[in-house]
């Protein structure tokens, strides 16, 4: 099923931006996903227009998504109340 990476951006301190310091990465094994949090990983990368949110949103985070699939990677950018807690979750920061 493959493996999720997972890079958090954004919010107030600008986390992940190419002047932060801080960087918020993660993996998650498609496997070890619920049924149903895999069917909403499924839907973020067949329609990632729809959970991009608006522009209006400056403070709140957004989640680039990768993944291999047929042998090429995908990738897309969502805001975060379109991720499933389990990605959240796997989510660390680290100083760079």
């Amino acid at each position: 099923m493959g493996t999720l990476k997972i890079t958090r951006k954004g919010g107030f301190g600008g986390f992940g931006l190419s002047k932060s310091r801080v960087e918020s990465t993660g993996e998650q094994s498609m496997s070890a996903l619920s049924a149903a949090d895999r069917a909403k990983v499924e839907a973020l990368f067949q329609n990632p227009k729809a959970h991009q949110g608006s522009g209006k949103q400056s403070d709140s985070f957004h989640y680039v998504i990768t993944r291999t699939q047929n042998g090429k990677e995908q990738t897309v950018t969502v805001h975060e109340s379109a991720v499933p807690e389990a990605l959240r979750a796997c989510v660390t920061d680290r100083l760079k």
